[in-house]
C-alpha cells in the first residue's frame, strides 16, 4: 500500500528493469501523497493555475490514470467509469463538492493496489489483453511500455504539484 511517509528513490545499483520501474512508480505515488499532506480542504480544492486544475483533482486524475492504463487498458476489465476524473461538460479535471478528500484518497489507494495486483501477475513483455481500452482494439502495448508511460505521467504531475504546493503555502522539497 502507498503511504505518504518519506521514501527513498530506488538504489542506483538496481539493474532489474521490473524492480526499477515498480520502485519508481511507488516512489512517485508516495511523493504525490506527501505533496498533498497537510493542505487544508480549501487549498486542495483551489486552483492556482490558469488551466483550473486543483490538487485534489490531480489526485483523482491519477487514480483514474491507474484505472485506465492497468485495469481497462492492460487487463481489459470492463470498468464502468473510466473518465470519472473529467467534468462531462468541459472534460477538465474535476472533483464534485460531494466528494471528500478522504474519498478521493481512498479511491487513489484502491486503484494503486489493484494496479499492483495486475502487474504482479504479468511479465514485462506481456501484451495488453484484447477488448480493453486501447484503440484500435488490436493495439496491445507491452506492460513495460505501459509502466514507463504511467511513470512519466506521475513524474510530470508531481513536478507540477511541487509548484502548486509552493504557491499555496511555501512548502518545497520531495
Amino acid at each position: 500500500m502507498v503511504d505518504s511517509s518519506p521514501a527513498d528513490e530506488p538504489p542506483d545499483t538496481l539493474t532489474d528493469t521490473r524492480e526499477l520501474l515498480l520502485g519508481y512508480l511507488d516512489y512517485y505515488r508516495a511523493a504525490l501523497l506527501r505533496k498533498l499532506d497537510g493542505l487544508p480542504d480549501d487549498d486542495l480544492r483551489t486552483s492556482r493555475l490558469p488551466s483550473g486544475w486543483t490538487p485534489l483533482a490531480l489526485l483523482k486524475h491519477l487514480a483514474f490514470v491507474e484505472r485506465r492504463w492497468f485495469r481497462w487498458g492492460f487487463a481489459a476489465e470492463q470498468v464502468d467509469d473510466v473518465w470519472g476524473d473529467r467534468a462531462p461538460e468541459t472534460q477538465r479535471l474535476h472533483v464534485g463538492r460531494d466528494e471528500s478528500a478522504e474519498q478521493i484518497r481512498r479511491l487513489f489507494l484502491d486503484e494503486c493496489e489493484r494496479s499492483r495486483k495486475i502487474v504482479a501477475g504479468a511479465g514485462l513483455q506481456d501484451r495488453a489483453r484484447s477488448g480493453g481500452g486501447f484503440n484500435p482494439p488490436e493495439h496491445q502495448p507491452a506492460l513495460v511500455w505501459i509502466l514507463f508511460h504511467v511513470l512519466q505521467e506521475y513524474a510530470r504531475h508531481v513536478g507540477q504539484l511541487d509548484i502548486v504546493r509552493e504557491l499555496a503555502d511555501g512548502v518545497t522539497g520531495e
